[in-house]
């Protein structure tokens, strides 16, 4: 699964933020061969998501649920890193048909298209990803932002 763990919060990582960038750092192995535990990444926050990039989302319990509300416009630093976080590839956004044959979570909804707010999610390494397979659509209000570009690896 590939949490996140906010990396590198000084004063760099303060100018990132004012500037809506976010730098993190990936653990866990549901995006690989694409991005790899320890590597770093740009995260551009308030940029709508298009199928196909990969984004940062706050991690939902097993469940579905949320352990907190969604974060607040221009939440701080420390309020972002207390939160988990994971990367996946968006796979349909609203107003996308439901792509029920990827997604057993999404097999028996009742709508044709994806709802507003929402987003499916898929990680690049099916083996080892928890993702809209396994709890159906993510709310866009989860969505911490889209990667940009690797820092390092």
């Amino acid at each position: 699964m590939a949490a996140f763990v906010l990396g590198g919060l000084g004063a760099v990582a303060l100018l990132l933020l004012k500037r809506g960038m976010v730098l993190v750092t990936i653990r866990g192995s549901s995006m690989e061969p694409t991005f790899h535990e320890g590597d770093r990444v740009l995260v551009r926050r308030k940029v709508a998501a298009c199928r196909g990039m990969p984004v940062v989302i706050e991690r939902p319990t097993l469940h579905g649920g949320w352990h907190h509300p969604p974060l607040p416009k221009g939440a701080k630093v420390t309020l972002i890193k207390s939160r988990e976080w994971m990367i996946k590839r968006v796979c349909a956004t609203a107003g996308d048909p439901v792509p029920r044959d990827l997604v057993p979570a999404l097999a028996l909804v009742s709508e044709e298209r994806v709802p507003s707010g929402n987003i499916v999610l898929l990680g690049d390494n099916t083996d080892f990803s928890f993702d809209s397979r396994c709890v159906g659509y993510f709310p866009t209000e989860r969505v911490l932002g889209v990667v940009r570009r690797r820092i390092s690896r």
